[in-house]
């Protein structure tokens, strides 16, 4: 098995047992993350956000599959999220496809795409459904988690 596959198993097999230390070693120290929900985060943003999005995982489970070394540097990954939404106390699976780079063992690069659409309107109910494809609704989601993740970066300085 390739360093590079066995560095992404590691991540998964990790996030899968809500063990963000071990997640969060998977990352060099200057690594980049960017998903729908959170945006853009730097190395301590991102370390932080797998924390708290593991220290408060409600009915969590995850699967992987589909890894795929595209070249020396560049994978992907398939990954399924089933968990209680901590706001609204709704049901979600998310379908998530993971663009990975990585460089001398370590995770420098880390895109999650998904449908913030589909998102929305499992975690917000109604709302999401009618609105969820809306950019002012995108934009709400977006603050939100990061004023959540804002707040828990101060309370764990």
């Amino acid at each position: 098995m390739n360093g590079n596959e066995q560095l992404i198993k590691r991540f998964y097999t990790a996030f899968q047992a809500l063990d963000y230390a071990t997640m969060q070693d998977c990352y060099s120290k200057e690594a980049v993350f960017s998903d729908a929900v959170f945006g853009l985060l730097q190395a301590p943003e991102l370390r932080a956000m797998w924390e708290m999005l593991c220290k408060n995982a409600k009915d969590f489970s995850l699967r992987f599959s589909d890894i795929c070394l595209l070249d020396e540097e560049y994978a992907t990954c398939r990954w399924i999220a089933s968990y209680t939404f901590s706001a609204t106390g709704r049901r979600v699976v998310n379908d998530v496809k993971a663009y990975m780079r990585i460089e001398n063992g370590r995770i420098t690069e880390h895109t999650d795409k998904f449908d913030l659409w589909k998102w929305s309107r499992q975690a917000l109910g109604l709302s999401g459904l009618l609105l969820g494809w809306n950019g002012f609704i995108q934009n709400k989601v977006h603050r939100n988690a990061r004023k959540r993740l804002d707040a828990f970066m101060l309370a764990n300085k």
